[in-house]
């Protein structure tokens, strides 16, 4: 699993009309950000500076925090008129405070909201606005490098040599950041074009020093040093102007034995430029919807409904593994997405009034109209439907992919980074088309759209993994690969006993990647692009 690296958010604070607690003057407001720990506690993240006599503040001070997709992350913000200068807040006026999750923020960019004194009680006109931005730096630097000249090395054959990229930290060290591909018994080779984010590659800094080694590759790992070269990114650039950038490889012990030593090869940039790399924050804050579906599992297998070993049986306290998965997903989904109207299909059920099977039946059994009102509308549906349907067979997932499919192909028909479907499949994993699934899926790897697959039950989920992909990249039947992976199954026993959050958190971790790797794969950039970084 890829592990995202974290994303850091900046929220910027206003407030207007705030109430007055200061006789003779205006209040002295400043902000507090607390996040939720949980439950009914919270813990302060950070805290604006204080704005003196001031009804309508602007603070200068961001408020800092790490953003997680796959988490909902409740904030709470707090209005405080500091009078006096201890940092405990208790003995301060409180101005109104507003909550919401951090989810809600990033997906609308900027938001104003009355600020309440509590729940349902407004703090006279008062007002916060708050805009949030992704703290880095977007852009990467793309490189293609060759060699001339390049001293033979190994007995028998002619070197086969790799570049290594390094960049001097604070202490003076030198730390690796790319190393080249091997050109195979050449003197004179062209690597692969490459691109590596400008902070990784020199902290953003054009002028920090960077230094490479070119070497000769032996399988031992024994590789011996062709010559060396340092340079900055600013040189590195100026081959962007078709002016070539070349540098002198040289090997320090042959430069020292020898006086009439030039160098050891000449290495020679091709091409570079800066490039913009978009994040999922970039492509979310520039107005990317995510349209969430939901496909449940009505057939025979489950057991029937009424049974409590049946995997559908409602417990005492009105929920199954069905419904733990939809809330634990669907209630992170639901804030990127500005209708908050989910489609939500069953499939493998025999449906009234006819009870013909289907594979891909409206859960509000209004085909024309499957949406359900948030999460809570599409529980609502299933507690409906379930009495109503006949569980049944087979087990048939490619209906409800090439349904979902065919909404984003139509979607991906705009040139434009607005749209991204997310389908949630819940199954007890005994599948049945799997020759069609294999190739819907790799269909839907050339859509804007990801496929989680949640398994209840304790079956066996060889085939669910096998779509995962994780072990080895999927193919179709007829052996088309994926364009790029979309499936994410988990088994929801693993789950059994972990918090609620925890299923979540694994089943969407890979969305922001996957969301990411379609808008590049397709060359968009993000609807309203964040303004170039200094």
């Amino acid at each position: 699993m890829a592990t995202q690296c974290v994303s850091k958010i900046e929220l910027s604070i206003s407030c207007n009309n705030l109430i007055d607690k200061d006789v003779g003057s205006k209040s002295d407001p400043l902000c507090v950000l607390l996040q939720s720990t949980g439950s009914d506690s919270w813990t302060e993240v950070d805290r604006t500076e204080r704005v003196k006599n001031c009804q309508d503040p602007e603070f200068s001070k961001k408020l800092r925090l790490d953003y997680h997709f796959e988490k909902v992350q409740k904030l709470k913000l707090g209005v405080y008129d500091i009078d006096n200068k201890s940092v405990d807040l208790s003995d301060d006026d409180y101005l109104g405070g507003f909550e919401c999750t951090l989810g809600q923020i990033v997906s609308s960019k900027k938001i104003t909201r009355p600020l309440e004194l509590k729940k349902g009680k407004p703090a006279g006109k008062g007002t916060i606005t708050i805009t949030a931005e992704e703290i880095k730096d977007n852009r990467a630097i793309v490189l293609e490098m060759e060699a001339k000249g390049l001293d033979k090395k190994d007995l028998f054959g002619k070197s086969d040599p790799f570049l290594e990229f390094f960049k001097k930290q604070d202490d003076g060290k030198w730390q690796l950041v790319h190393r080249t591909e091997v050109v195979k018994n050449n003197l004179n080779p062209s690597w692969k074009k490459f691109n590596v984010s400008l902070h990784t590659f020199c902290n953003g800094d054009l002028n920090k020093p960077i230094k490479v080694h070119c070497s000769d590759y032996d399988s031992d790992g024994s590789h011996d040093l062709i010559g060396i070269f340092e340079t900055n990114v600013e040189d590195l650039l100026k081959a962007d102007h078709g002016s070539p950038v070349e540098f002198d490889c040289i090997h320090p012990e042959k430069q020292k034995k020898k006086k009439s030593y030039k160098n050891s090869g000449v290495v020679c940039v091709k091409t570079c430029k800066l490039d913009m790399e978009y994040s999922f924050l970039d492509y979310i804050m520039g107005g990317c919807q995510i349209n969430f579906t939901v496909g449940i599992d009505f057939t025979g297998s489950n057991g029937d409904p009424r049974s409590p070993d049946s995997l559908h049986y409602m417990s005492p306290d009105g929920l199954n593994q069905y419904l733990s998965a939809i809330w634990s997903v669907g209630l992170v989904v639901q804030d990127y997405d500005t209708d908050k109207l989910f489609p939500a299909f069953g499939f493998g059920a025999q449906v009234p009034p006819n009870f013909q099977v289907s594979h891909e039946f409206a859960l509000n059994f209004n085909p024309s109209s499957p949406y359900c009102q948030g999460v809570e509308g599409i529980v609502n549906a299933y507690r409906v439907a379930l009495p109503q349907v006949r569980l049944y067979g087979p087990t048939n997932f490619s209906p409800i992919i090439n349904h979902v499919a065919n909404i984003a192909a139509s979607a991906a028909q705009q040139p434009n980074a607005s749209q991204y479907f997310v389908l949630l499949i819940i199954t007890d994993g005994e599948i049945t088309d799997l020759d069609q699934t294999r190739q819907a899926i790799v269909n839907s790897s050339k859509l804007p759209m990801s496929i989680i697959i949640i398994g209840v039950g304790e079956a066996d989920f060889k085939a669910m993994e096998f779509l995962d992909g994780d072990n080895g990249v999927l193919k179709s039947l007829t052996g088309e690969p994926v364009a790029r992976d979309i499936v994410q199954f988990v088994p929801f026993r693993q789950f059994t006993s972990a918090p609620k959050e925890a299923l979540a958190q694994t089943v969407l971790a890979e969305v922001p990647t996957q969301l990411v790797s379609y808008f590049k794969m397709r060359k968009l950039s993000p609807v309203n692009p964040p303004a170039a970084t200094k």
